[in-house]
């Protein structure tokens, strides 16, 4: 199991939809949010994409030397990206990295954002111009490695002569994560990704998920690997925890909500549709309404596009439901939670001792030299708690 964390590069709060304990974005804040995850653990970290965000390249390169082994999943845009300068960012950044780059593959879904940056296709256009860009993107890196340029001529994009004189240093690429969940994205998943996506849906909406992109990849002889992006509210109880939950959402206006859903409403997106049926367009707002599958919690999407439901419990039940998505198939979690860097040591310390992980090994507490926690009355060592 691999537990990613996130970069939040488009604002960090402590309440939703509100100024009201936020945090700045500036990088001693990302940095510390990198570090906390780099210590505590988590095998990497998403950097979201997009107009409302800092640049998930730059914010990247800038974290390679503040972290030692956390890997960066980092977005290539078709349309914004060309894949011959694509594949040369990321086989730079792997190789300055020593190997620490996962890429994730986005075509978008809001149409005025995309239209902003100069990307006029439709949505079926831009699976079209996706296939075709990371096809040529995974061929210039692979055929780096032994030397050889690359042609391709396509509907959308164009090469002759493609090459890379600085290889990665992963082979024969560095990994590939996409999500969608359009029939085109299924397809597309299926035939070129290393690891697909899904947003935080009911387990058995992310089973059939998962069936039919195993189904579609198997036509073409290939095994994909799957993944999940939910929130986390993490309590010792699960009392607080829904208490967390309901005061994220606390400072929330109608009008926020109402302008929000309005926003998403407008987007061309499979995923963001669904994510949207699960709290009907906001119009669910009680805990009752919102927990949408047990300890699954549809309140993030109130406001947040994207990834909006959130895992809510105490250590064991939220470990417990981890491991029902695990026995599904999926293997990547990648997880995040308000505010980004307290949360970060929240979870790691309640619930990575309970989960199936190599790095568990390396945690505090096991192996690495101590004492941890603070001494006691200068004399005693702190102990694991009795209860």
């Amino acid at each position: 199991m691999q537990v990613f964390w996130f970069i939040p590069t488009h604002g960090d709060s402590r309440y939703l939809g509100t100024s009201e304990g936020a945090r700045e974005v500036n990088h001693d804040y990302l940095k510390q949010v990198a570090i906390a995850a780099d210590s505590q653990g988590y095998d990497g970290v998403l950097i979201p994409t997009g107009r409302s965000c800092e640049d998930p390249w730059v914010v990247a390169s800038s974290l390679i030397p503040v972290t030692k082994q956390l890997k960066f999943l980092v977005a290539v845009r078709p349309g914004l990206h060309e894949p011959a300068l694509a594949a040369r960012m990321a086989a730079t950044f792997d190789r300055l990295s020593q190997g620490r780059l996962l890429v994730n593959l986005v075509t978008g879904g809001d149409q005025t954002e995309l239209e902003g940056d100069g990307v006029w296709l439709d949505h079926a256009q831009r699976y079209e111009a996706s296939a075709e860009f990371i096809r040529v993107w995974r061929e210039i890196i692979a055929r780096s490695h032994r030397g050889e340029a690359y042609d391709f001529d396509g509907k959308h994009v164009r090469v002759k002569g493609a090459k890379l004189l600085y290889p990665s240093v992963q082979q024969p690429y560095p990994p590939v994560y996409f999500g969608g969940s359009s029939d085109a994205a299924h397809d597309l998943a299926a035939e070129q990704v290393d690891t697909y996506l899904t947003w935080g849906e009911p387990p058995a909406e992310v089973a059939k998920k998962v069936a039919d992109v195993r189904a579609r990849a198997a036509k073409h002889g290939r095994t994909v690997r799957f993944g999940i992006r939910l929130h986390v509210v993490v309590r010792e109880t699960e009392d607080q925890a829904w208490k967390a939950a309901d005061e994220l959402i606390s400072r929330l206006d109608d009008d926020t909500v109402v302008r929000a859903q309005a926003a998403f409403a407008k987007m061309d997106s499979e995923g963001q549709r669904r994510m949207a049926a699960l709290h009907a367009g906001g119009k669910k707002r009680t805990r009752a309404d919102l927990e949408i599958s047990p300890n699954l919690w549809a309140g993030v999407g109130l406001v947040r596009g994207g990834a909006g439901t959130a895992l809510v419990g105490d250590p064991k039940t939220v470990a417990a439901r981890i491991e029902e998505y695990a026995d599904l198939g999926l293997d990547t979690f990648v997880l995040s939670g308000y505010p980004h860097l307290e949360e970060a040591y929240r979870f790691a310390e309640l619930v990575f001792p309970l989960l199936p992980r190599k790095v568990r090994e390396s945690l505090p507490g096991t192996r690495l030299s101590g004492p941890f926690g603070e001494v006691v009355a200068n004399s005693y060592v702190p102990r694991a708690s009795q209860s």
